[in-house]
């Protein structure tokens, strides 16, 4: 009877050590917008395997060896079980961004804890579970995880389609004028520029953030627009070919914007042609809808998006600074007080001002005013409406702190335009008397083009900080190598972010400007001590 108490207390310790080791992994799994293979190799790329509580289970083996060899075996590790049940974190309450226990991720949690739990108690029933077992269960709990993502996949589609088609019958009930927006950066930013224009004048609704998810914007749709919504701007990611176009059938644009194409999510893509092809199936829902799209002037240096507007030219406006253009930019200028771009529309030429900065913004700009255009809004309506546009949170924000010193919060940037954007601001805002110091972990998805992206800015950022604070610096190495020769004793290496701000805390004084340029997820900072 003994024996069978110990067993049965032992194997309740294991299922709330694998609760909480769980909820570690899925906090992860849930970063990478619950990719099985993505999760996975990180796996084995940082080792996220258990150590700790493996180890003091052999060791309570060995111990129990030279006693009495079975009870004093059930004994310890019924004891080792539970404390490390105690001692493992919430990330729930720890982490940059914390696991958030959507329905999806419980569905997924108590999925894997049965099937953890119900092999481990067949094993038992079965007879005497060795050590083996025990360490076996404990290491496979990241791959338990998965395996419950894949056995719920049939329930998330029926799911995921209820609550589709619940967003699609409301947003066809409401019928707002839909406005796609993607892009391989940028796309946040317009999004909100043309929304606050757009709200300015007329009932408009835009996600928040940076949601551009189908579920995302399927719940943003049933629980926030409202009813009498004449505009709806709709951000659109693509995680593959095909991602757009699934969600123009959940939100069928009108019009729609093409922000950019560019190495962002290179890991993905691989090639520019790919990322175009994926983008343009934006403009082939809009051109079906009969409706205008408005793109950069750098789009037409990529073959499969030249010929695409070539092909169709009247249903383009195009902005920039070359031949055949709708929206010319003429001249452009960064001060301390924000963003000013002159244009020319129509024959007619228009000073723009915004009180955002960085120079990738004046074409944010120049697209949402030819958006907004396009839409009916006036000229002089929208001139008046970008006086008072609101910063992006976390993207070029800019923080005046108390101290005196200045933070940049460029924190959700992970592209190589928008780190040369920022680099610039750095320099515009910094007086002759501050330091500008930069804090980055680099960029994230570039692919096969990581190490030479990462070499070019650092030898642009060489010239424009005087001390630079890198976070994790081994995914960067040449970032490093290029910045070592001009900073020296400058440049500062930490293994987290949490190391880097409380730098920060001890050293910026009156008159520095801080750049924090990209704060990566836990998926790419964190390896796991387990």
């Amino acid at each position: 009877m003994t024996t069978i108490i110990l067993l049965g207390l032992t194997w309740l310790a294991f299922l709330g050590f694998s609760f909480k080791r769980l909820m570690t992994y899925l906090h992860i799994f849930q970063q990478d917008d619950y990719d099985p293979r993505r999760f996975s190799l990180w796996v084995f790329r940082t080792l996220s395997f258990d150590r700790k509580l493996s180890l003091a289970l052999i060791g309570c083996w060995l111990l129990s060896i030279l006693t009495n060899p079975v009870k004093a075996w059930w004994v310890g590790a019924l004891l080792i079980m539970a404390v490390f049940a105690l001692l493992e974190k919430d990330p729930r309450k720890t982490g940059k961004k914390p696991l958030v226990l959507t329905q999806r991720a419980r569905r997924i949690l108590f999925t894997a804890l049965g099937i953890a739990g119900t092999g481990t108690a067949t094993l038992l029933l079965l007879g005497t579970f060795p050590l083996w077992g025990w360490v076996l269960a404990i290491q496979s709990l990241p791959f338990i995880l998965v395996a419950a993502n894949i056995a719920l996949i049939p329930l998330e589609k029926h799911i995921q389609k209820r609550y589709w088609n619940e967003a699609h019958e409301r947003l066809l009930t409401i019928n707002p004028m839909v406005i796609g927006i993607t892009g391989s950066f940028g796309k946040t930013s317009v999004k909100h520029l043309l929304g606050h224009i757009l709200k300015t004048h007329t009932r408009t609704y835009y996600t928040q953030g940076s949601i551009n998810s189908p579920m995302g914007i399927s719940r943003a749709i049933r629980e926030e627009m409202p009813p009498d919504c004449r505009f709806f701007v709709s951000e659109m990611g693509a995680y593959q070919r095909g991602s757009i176009a699934h969600l123009c059938t959940l939100t069928p644009p009108k019009h729609g914007i093409i922000t950019a194409l560019g190495e962002a999510h290179f890991e993905r893509f691989k090639t520019l042609e790919t990322v175009a092809k994926a983008k343009f199936e934006l403009s082939e829902a809009v051109l079906k809808a009969g409706g205008k799209m408005v793109v950069p002037e750098s789009l037409l240096s990529i073959s499969y998006a030249s010929d695409f507007i070539q092909k169709h030219r009247a249903s383009f406006l195009i902005c920039g600074t070359g031949n055949d253009i709708d929206v010319q930019i003429n001249n452009q200028e960064q001060t301390a007080n924000g963003t000013r771009v002159t244009i020319t529309w129509q024959g007619k030429s228009y000073n723009l001002e915004a009180p955002l900065w960085g120079n990738h913004q004046i074409q944010n700009i120049v697209l949402s005013f030819t958006m907004a255009i396009n839409l009916g809004l006036s000229p002089e309506q929208v001139i008046i409406a970008l006086k008072n546009v609101p910063q992006t949170k976390h993207r070029l924000e800019i923080k005046p702190q108390h101290d005196g010193s200045i933070y940049i919060d460029d924190a959700y940037n992970s592209n190589p335009t928008g780190f040369a954007s920022a680099l610039d601001t750095l320099n515009l805002l910094c007086p002759n008397e501050g330091l500008r110091i930069l804090v980055t972990p680099g960029m994230a998805e570039l692919g096969k083009k990581h190490d030479k992206e990462h070499t070019d800015i650092g030898l642009k950022a060489a010239s424009q900080v005087d001390i630079a604070l890198v976070v994790k610096p081994e995914r960067i190495p040449t970032f490093v190598s290029a910045l070592a020769p001009v900073l020296g004793k400058n440049l500062l290496q930490f293994p987290d972010f949490t190391q880097a701000r409380k730098w920060l805390e001890t050293n910026v004084k009156s008159g520095d400007i801080v750049l924090i340029e990209n704060d990566l997820p836990d998926l790419y900072e964190k390896k796991l001590s387990l």
